[in-house]
Order: structure tokens, then C-alpha cells, then sequence
């Protein structure tokens, strides 16, 4: 016999076979981190149950097993390994192995050359993250797969991180989406995670196999693999113990059962821990601490004492909703803080009675609300006035601090910080790629121990070696916390630990901080994570600097919120239009989701009803769901631009067709391209604009995770112009773009110039078609005919160089013709907005940022701001060539530069710019456009973009960057 054992990250599974390789025995058990205590159990159990197992060959496998197997002198087998052994053996001829556990995936390619993909820094898509998502959704894990069963749409959710995810799915709970939808959603993140983050360039395809506990226990998360892959995968009988089968047939030689019973109940672990200086040395010095932070407070009267004006201020939160009652000189007269389930409608109606209860005859002078449930409890309860987040925050710690500089909130799933410049924020932090160091990262863990999180954070306080564990992922933590316990960590020290891992997150991975100095010396500290003394220890101590914590730290989304009521309605003599008592007893809330079908959009909305008939509408992109009337896109450039590329439609011509794919320079250079070829007597055939589909068409073959998504677009491009029957397919190399007099060199960014070579060697279908990669050099008008020539006659020998000469012409007449045309749009639009009194945002980016999949709409959701919109290349013509203060050699980023200096120049224009996650050039073109926007006094905002935005976060930037401007 043979005894296997594969010890995971969250589970144990044994398996006993015979010499024929027949499963006489298998268990799989969660071990809840109490790893050598379950081990000792299995094997006391095994040996009981199966006659002769005391002479098995044993082995161990797994990503928590080496450990124990080297000190315990049992056979180690890497779980990779394993795996394999056990596929070739019971599934001969499997060309692919996806694997899901708690913390790993892994992707095996067993055909055309051994290969593993394997997760390394981020557990997003794993088991852990189903557990999470789980959890949030308030069903029970094993309900997950019944409950997809039943959708009617998915979502597009962030699978990266999994606690950033909440914050995609929070407001889809907020607005009343299905639960349904969104664990179907969820499954298919799960999917894109594993293709898109492991793949990596290779194709999945032949016979493939599903192993590991989400996809044996989850049919419709197999559904969803299926779906994406275009295939029908197998998960085999016994899935779950594949690497413990592995191992066992892997097995040679024995062991000694109550030897290692023995040793794996002392083992201690690997001791490679490191430890830091305790938070406090003594009582004292922590009485001294809450004394200096008590002193910024505010001051509380009982309600039922007040008779004055109130003021109402709600924060209804991604974890939790905060409501404050506050007096005509800010008293505090009542709080509430509350956990958010998911609607925030029924917290804050249970509020709103009890407070009509505690005080009937109180006199509400004005509202506000802010926070994620910000428009649907505005909606509700018919709130005076909606705030966004930050401009709440900055308002209620002006009033502990009127010269505040810094400000710092990490709330339950957010991390928000921004800088103060002349009473005014003029930049914003979020966290927009990881939430590990949240206030939830720390309610996990002190769940997962047993504790309460108020009973956790006080234990950290005097913990007297606080561990390092670093800023890592949370569900990696996880298992850096499992270890520090075996190698004799105190829950006292983890504690601790975590709370320093929370700052670390905050600093370097969000502020990305140099040092105190870059902050400066006057910082507010607000969230309810930093009620927690250890965190807020923590924070000082790592920046040497001490900070004003109010002890309605966790309150101030709510207090500000008031603050800013109290605020408009000053001079008013009417009340608040907050719902009152006799509305709260017959209100009512309805949800219903429907398809909007007003244009191809076809959003999906989520409708609220309310008792007396009215409604809020959500998951709209334009106003038209609710007005009923068409956007007004006079003001808009980027809607216009997509107006004039639509017009390039295909002309039958002698030579046949030519492909082109819409991606990254191609929305600037396809009139060129388009009336090239055209003149040369081909019909041009471009690729539709992108969609999530399009992107998921060619995800398999993208070779890197961390290139911009525009690029990883192209993929899809080129696939959708093959299935269109497209044989010829031009893409062009370009190391120049055309030059334009602004910079010191114009130089197209890697990616745009080579990508064609990256297809080319990803992708076997454009194998299969003429793939026309060759480099073109357009930055030279008078010669550019001959290299077209010679090149292009490789592939059409009929073509004869007049030809070719006047095609060049015509194509540069048109390239000319189109930029005058975007720059007289410009003009008109600027005009228009001057004699509107409108406020001008230059939304600037690259050409690719014009594709509504890359920019989500961001263009319409500024513009329903009442602000007109430009883009860089309309204003970039109107400055000279000047200095900066890096080497300008890039054609998008000389445009941004003069821009930002136009900019600068105008009372009515600020500047907004787009980012492409993994564009690594971006960051110092950013320091240069904020550098030349805050010398002379301008407000400038960056959004990230990525292949998963968070709209809500991009509302707060937009709303926060016009709040500044007195918007």
C-alpha cells in the first residue's frame, strides 16, 4: 500500500491506495490552521481503520506540508509534481490541469512541453476569495453554486483582490442587484483571474481537467471555465485528492507511525520570523498617548436636553453606515455606526424612527448624505443633499484642524488620503489595486481567531514582539500568521503585527510615501480602523510625526456630512425635506431589474420604488433611463471623435479587403491607414470597437498580466477581424510617430510601436492569414512612399510605386484634414462653453482612450456634471515648445505637457488625466503635468484605468476635483 498525504493551505486530504493503485481510503478535512494536531489525527485514525497501512510507502505534498515533512523525516513530493503523476496516470492524455484550492491556482500544461503557471503574489481567484465573496453575500458557501443557477446577468467584478472586490459588489448591493447575478459574477472573475493572470499567452486547449475543491464542488464555476474556453473540461472522480494521490505514488519508503505522531505534535515551525520594537514600552507611556488624543473632541449634549436646530449627516459605507445628529454649534447630540449588510435603505430607516421615537418633536433644519449608498439613501428618504466622500472627510477635520494638510481615512474597504493646498484638495489617493491593510483585513483576521475586533485591536496595544509580516495580499497573510503562531508568536504579537502591516499598506503601498516631509507636519487621521490605538501608534511611530486622531474618528464621514448641510442651508427659512415619521410608517422599497434598450449600451438598471411612487434608477451610464431624453454630446470631444472615426467605412476595391484592428494608435491613424489603402484599391475592413467580449476573445493569448490593457485588447481585435473572414490583416511596427514639434524626440511607447510582434508570436491563427507586421515609418512624409513600396509589394506584386506615391499623399492630406477637423470641433466647443459660463476639463490621455471599454464612460459621467469637455490634442497646438524637467522624446506625452501649460493659462479649464495600468513611462508624466499644473495654481486629477475600473472611485475623483473648482 501506498499513503499519500496533501497538506493545503486550508485543507488536509489523505488518501490510502493498494499496489494496483485502487483508492482504499481518502478523507478531506479542514485543518483551521491547526496543522500538526490534524495530521496526528488523520494518521491515528488511518492506522485504526485500514489493516497492513502501518507498512505503506508514505509521502506528503502540499504548500503547507514541506515544512513539516522535512522535520518530521517524511518523503516531501512538490505539489506540482504530484499532480502530474496522478493526471498521467489515472487521466492519460490530458493536455491541460486547472487547479483551485484555498490559496493557489494553478494552470498545467502537460502537452507540447511541460509548463506551470502557478499564482505568486496576489490569491484573488482562488477558494479564499470564493469564501470571502461568500461571506459578503451573506450565504452560506455551499449555497454559492445553487444560487447562480439562477442568473439572469453578469457583472463586471475585480477578481485581483479579494477584499477589493467588495468594493465592485458593495454598490451593486447597495442598488439592489441580485444576488443571483452577482455570484454568477463572481465565478466568472474567478475564470477571467485564472486565464488572464496564468495563461499568459498559452492557449488552453485539447483535453482539459478540473481539479481542487471550488471546481469539484462548484458545477457552475466549471460552467463558467467552459464557457470562457470554448471547451468541455472534466472533473474527475476523487479531484479533490489528486496531489495526495500523487504523492502517494510517488511514495518510497516507510515510516514509523507512532514516531511521527510524535514528532508532528511538537513541531515548532521554521522559526524565520522577524520581530519589531513593542508600540508602547509601559501603561504610562500609552496613558500619555490617549490623554494627548482625547483632547480632540467634540462636545456632546444629550438630545433630549437640545432644543434648537439639528442637522443630520449620514455616511452610508461599503462595511458600515454612520449617522450623526449635530446642533447649531456642532454639538454632537446623537451617533449611530452600524454594520452595513449589504442595504444600507433599512439601517437608515431603522434611524430615522428611532430618532423621531427619542426626540417627536425635533426640528431637522437640513440633511446630508455621502458614502457608497450616497445617491439610493438620498433617493429614500428625499435627502436635502448628497456629498462625496472626501470634501465630508475634509470638511469635519477642518474643524479639529483648520490648517490640516494631510488627510488620511482607511475605512472598512478603502484607504483614502489626500493632500491639502491652499484650502483646497488638489490630490487624491485611493486604493485601486489591492485592499490588504483595510479595515476589514483586520476584522477577517480577528474573526479568524476567535475575537471581537474591539477585544483584537486591544490586545496589540502591549504586545511585546509585534511580528513583521509585512503588506502582503490578505489571503497570502493568512498563512504568514498561521506560521508565526507555530513558530510561538502570542495572539498579542500578531495583533500588533497586523496593525503595522495596516500603516505599512497605507504608506507604501497607497500614498507611496518617501517620508514625513512629503505629507507634511499637520496630518488628520480619521476611519473607524484607526479608533484601533495600535494602528494609530503604529502610524506615528512609522513617520515620526504625531497626528490629530478625533475621538469621532469614526464618525467623521457622517459629521462632516452635517457640517455641510448646516452649510447650505444657512440664510434658508424652510426645513429639511427628510422624510418624516408618519412617511418612515408606510415607506416602502421595491427593487426590480431591468434592460434599458435606449442604445446599444443596453444597460442593465436596477430600479428602486418607493411608497409614494418615486424612483431611482442605477447601472445607468447617461441620463437617459431617467429624462428620457438623449445626452447632449455637443460639449463632449471624445463623443464626437468616435462620431468621425465611424464615418471610415469600408469601400469595395479591386485588391480585395484589409483588416485593421481598433486598438491603442489606430484611433488616431486609421484615416491615415483607411484612405491608403483605399486609394490603393482595397476595401478596408476595421475591427468593431471593443467591447468585454472582444477582450475575452483573445485573453488566452496575452502573454503578460501587467501590460496596459489597451494593449492586451489588440488580441481581441485581431481574433474578431479573423472570424470576420478578414485573410489580410495590416498592423504596422512603428518606433516614430509623426512629428509635431513639441518634445525633443517623437517616439511612438514601446508597446504601440512592437505590439504586432507580440501577436505575432502569441497568436497561431495569424498564421493562418497574410499578417502584415513590417516597420513603417510615417514620421517621414517625403520617403515614406519608397519603404511602403518596397514593403508592401512583398505581399501584392502587382503594385506599381506612382501608386503607392499618391496613395502617401492623399493618406497625409487626410491625416491633416482629420485634426483640423477635431481642432475646429475643439474650438466650437470651447466658444460654446465660454458663452455658457460652462467650466472646460481637458480630459487627456492617448488616442486609445476614446474606446468606450477603456474608458467606461467617464467622458459621459463628467459631462453629466454640467462641464464641457475636451481632449489634449485640441489645446496642445496652442503653446510653443518649452522645457520640462525630464527628457520629452514621447509624442502622447508632449501633447499632455503642452496641454497642462495651455491649462494653466485659463481661469475656466482644469485638467483630468487618463492612466493605463502598466504603462510604465505614465508616472513621470504625471509628476510633470501636476508639476506644471500647481505652479500656477491649477487642480489636477489622475484616473487610473484598468480592464476593471471602479466607477464609484472615479466619481469621487471627478466630484472632488470639481468641488475644488466651487462646483
Amino acid at each position: 500500500m501506498r499513503l499519500g498525504l496533501d497538506i493545503g493551505s486550508t485543507t488536509i486530504k489523505c488518501v490510502v491506495l493498494d499496489d494496483n493503485n485502487k483508492l482504499l481510503y481518502s478523507t478531506y478535512e479542514r485543518h483551521y490552521s491547526q496543522i500538526t494536531t490534524k495530521i496526528g489525527e488523520i494518521l491515528t485514525r488511518v492506522r485504526k481503520e485500514i489493516d497492513g497501512v502501518e507498512n505503506a510507502l508514505v509521502a506528503m505534498s502540499g504548500s503547507a506540508g514541506m515544512g513539516v515533512a522535512e522535520q518530521c523525516d517524511i518523503t516531501f513530493v512538490q505539489e506540482v509534481y504530484a499532480t502530474r503523476v496522478a493526471t498521467n496516470t489515472f487521466i492519460p492524455g490530458t493536455d491541460v490541469v486547472i487547479e483551485l484550492g484555498g490559496e493557489d491556482a494553478k494552470i498545467l500544461f502537460l502537452s507540447g512541453g511541460m509548463e506551470v503557471r502557478m499564482n505568486g503574489t496576489c490569491a484573488g481567484g482562488t477558494g479564499a476569495f470564493i469564501d470571502q465573496m461568500a461571506t459578503l453575500l451573506n450565504v452560506p458557501l455551499e449555497e454559492m453554486n445553487d444560487l447562480a443557477k439562477g442568473y439572469e446577468k453578469t457583472y463586471t467584478i475585480a477578481s485581483r483582490c479579494g477584499v477589493f472586490a467588495k468594493t465592485d459588489i458593495q454598490p451593486l448591493l447597495n442598488q439592489g442587484a441580485r444576488k443571483a447575478d452577482i455570484a454568477q459574477s463572481i465565478f466568472h472573475a474567478v475564470v477571467n483571474q485564472t486565464v488572464a493572470g496564468l495563461a499568459q499567452g498559452r492557449e488552453i486547449e485539447g483535453n482539459v481537467v478540473y481539479l481542487g475543491g471550488p471546481l469539484t464542488f462548484m458545477e457552475e464555476l466549471r460552467k463558467a471555465f467552459d464557457e470562457e474556453l470554448g471547451t468541455k473540461g472534466t472533473c474527475p472522480e476523487n479531484s479533490l485528492y489528486y496531489v495526495a494521490c500523487g504523492a502517494a505514488l510517488c511514495a518510497e519508503s516507510t515510516i514509523n507511525f507512532d514516531e511521527i505522531i510524535e514528532k508532528v505534535s511538537h513541531y515548532t515551525g521554521s522559526g524565520n520570523f522577524a520581530f519589531n520594537p513593542p508600540l508602547f514600552k509601559n501603561e504610562e507611556e500609552y496613558e500619555q498617548f490617549k490623554a494627548r488624543h482625547a483632547k480632540a473632541t467634540v462636545k456632546e449634549v444629550p438630545l433630549e436636553d437640545y432644543d434648537g436646530d439639528c442637522y443630520i449627516g449620514m455616511d452610508a459605507g461599503s462595511t458600515t453606515v454612520k449617522a450623526v445628529v449635530m446642533g447649531e454649534n456642532g454639538e454632537l447630540l446623537y451617533s449611530k455606526y452600524l454594520s452595513n449588510s449589504g442595504n444600507p435603505v433599512p439601517i437608515i430607516k431603522d434611524f430615522l424612527n428611532e430618532l423621531y421615537d427619542k426626540k417627536p418633536n425635533i426640528k431637522i433644519k437640513s440633511s446630508a448624505v455621502t458614502g457608497y449608498g450616497e445617491d439610493i439613501i438620498k433617493n429614500a428618504f428625499c435627502v436635502d443633499y448628497g456629498i462625496v466622500e472626501t470634501v465630508a472627510h475634509f470638511t469635519a477635520a477642518k474643524s479639529f484642524m483648520p490648517d490640516v494638510e494631510f488627510v488620511i481615512d482607511i475605512g472598512g474597504q478603502d484607504i483614502k488620503c489626500f493632500k491639502v493646498h491652499n484650502g483646497a484638495i488638489d490630490n487624491i489617493f485611493l486604493n485601486e489595486a489591492c485592499s490588504s491593510g483595510c479595515g476589514s483585513f483586520l476584522q477577517t483576521f480577528a474573526n479568524a481567531l476567535g475575537y471581537s475586533i474591539q477585544d483584537f485591536a486591544q490586545l496589540g496595544i502591549f504586545g511585546k514582539h509585534p511580528v513583521d509580516l509585512g503588506s502582503r495580499c490578505t489571503v497570502f497573510m493568512n498563512s504568514s500568521v498561521k506560521q508565526a503562531q507555530k513558530d510561538g508568536a502570542t495572539i498579542e504579537d500578531i495583533s500588533s503585527g497586523l496593525s503595522l502591516s495596516v500603516v505599512k499598506n497605507a504608506l507604501y503601498k497607497v500614498i507611496r510615501a518617501s517620508g514625513p516631509d512629503e505629507l507634511g507636519k499637520k496630518i488628520v487621521v480619521q476611519g473607524g480602523t484607526f479608533l484601533n490605538d495600535a494602528v494609530l501608534r503604529a502610524f506615528e511611530q512609522e513617520m515620526g510625526v504625531n497626528v490629530v486622531r478625533p475621538t469621532i474618528s469614526g464618525l467623521m464621514g457622517a459629521y462632516g456630512a452635517a457640517m455641510y448641510a448646516q452649510s447650505k442651508s444657512q440664510g434658508s427659512t424652510e426645513g429639511s425635506t427628510l422624510l418624516k415619521k408618519p412617511d418612515l410608517e408606510n415607506f416602502v422599497h421595491e427593487i426590480k431589474v431591468v434592460n434599458c434598450g435606449m442604445c446599444n449600451n443596453n444597460c442593465r438598471l436596477t430600479v428602486n420604488t418607493f411608497a409614494d411612487g418615486r424612483k431611482f434608477i442605477a447601472g445607468n451610464r447617461c441620463e437617459r433611463p431617467i429624462t428620457k431624453k438623449s445626452p447632449d454630446e455637443s460639449l463632449n470631444m471624445y463623443e464626437y471623435k468616435l462620431k468621425v472615426l465611424r464615418e471610415y467605412k469600408p469601400v469595395k476595391g479591386s485588391r480585395g479587403k484589409i483588416g485593421i484592428p481598433m486598438g491603442l494608435n489606430m484611433f488616431e491613424l486609421l484615416p491615415f491607414w483607411h484612405r491608403f489603402f483605399t486609394e490603393l484599391g482595397f476595401e478596408v475592413i476595421r475591427s468593431p470597437f471593443s467591447t468585454r467580449k472582444l477582450y475575452q476573445k483573445g485573453q488566452q493569448t496575452i502573454p503578460s498580466d501587467t501590460v496596459c490593457f489597451p494593449a492586451k485588447l489588440m488580441h481581441g481585435h485581431v481574433k474578431a477581424l479573423i472570424d470576420m473572414g478578414v485573410d489580410t490583416i495590416f498592423y504596422p511596427c512603428m518606433s516614430y510617430n509623426i512629428d509635431e514639434h513639441l518634445g525633443d524626440n517623437h517616439y511612438n511607447c514601446p508597446v504601440v510601436a512592437y505590439y504586432p510582434e507580440v501577436i505575432y508570436n502569441n497568436m497561431k491563427e495569424v498564421h493562418n492569414v497574410t499578417f502584415i507586421k513590417d516597420y513603417f515609418g510615417i514620421h517621414r512624409p517625403k520617403d515614406f512612399y519608397k519603404k511602403a513600396y518596397e514593403d508592401l509589394s512583398k505581399y501584392f506584386p502587382d503594385l506599381t510605386q506612382k501608386e503607392v506615391k499618391n496613395a502617401a499623399k492623399c493618406a497625409y492630406e487626410e491625416y491633416d484634414n482629420y485634426f483640423a477637423k477635431i481642432r475646429q470641433h475643439g474650438n466650437e466647443i470651447i466658444e460654446k462653453a465660454e458663452k455658457e459660463g460652462k467650466d472646460i476639463i481637458v480630459l487627456s490621455g492617448r488616442p486609445y482612450h476614446i474606446d468606450p471599454e477603456i474608458n467606461h464612460g467617464i467622458s459621459k459621467m463628467i459631462a453629466s456634471f454640467g462641464v464641457a469637455i475636451v481632449s489634449e490634442d485640441c489645446v496642445s497646438d496652442r503653446v510653443e515648445k518649452f522645457k520640462v524637467g525630464v527628457l520629452n522624446q514621447w509624442t502622447y506625452h508632449s501633447r499632455l505637457y503642452a496641454a497642462a501649460k495651455y491649462v494653466s493659462t485659463r481661469k475656466d479649464m482644469n485638467l483630468v488625466q487618463l492612466v493605463s495600468f502598466g504603462c510604465g513611462v505614465d508616472a513621470i508624466t504625471t509628476d510633470e503635468v501636476r508639476d506644471i499644473l500647481e505652479k500656477n495654481g491649477k487642480i489636477y486629477t489622475q484616473i487610473k484605468i484598468d480592464e476593471i475600473t471602479n466607477l464609484g472611485a472615479v466619481k469621487i475623483r471627478i466630484r472632488s476635483l470639481l468641488a475644488a473648482i466651487g462646483k
